[in-house]
């Protein structure tokens, strides 16, 4: 008799598992979350990463997620270093202080 309530209770466990499996894999992506994927396989030079990281969202949405990433960095890093967010960005790309 126990092990038909473990064989039963072993089938539930495991299709509770795989739903929660699927799930995940079929939850779409945030645009803030490829854009955050997507600059950080830029600068570790992850072509394979960037390249799926593309098809999460459309291009147009990727590039508002990252200008949106990029904007928020910026201003951090001005915010911490004391300084403006243009000389911080300036400086970032190595452009001469204007």
């Amino acid at each position: 008799m126990w092990d038909g309530f473990r064989r039963a209770g072993g089938r539930v466990a495991d299709s509770v598992r795989a739903r929660q499996r699927t799930e995940r894999v079929d939850r779409p992506h945030n645009l803030f979350e490829a854009a955050a994927a997507y600059v950080s396989a830029c600068a570790e030079d992850d072509q394979e990463r960037i390249d799926e990281v593309s098809g999460w969202v459309s291009p147009e949405a990727l590039s508002f997620g990252v200008n949106e990433l990029a904007c928020r960095a910026v201003i951090a890093l001005a915010r911490e270093r004391d300084e403006s967010p243009r000389t911080v960005a300036r400086a970032l790309l190595g452009l001469p202080a204007a």
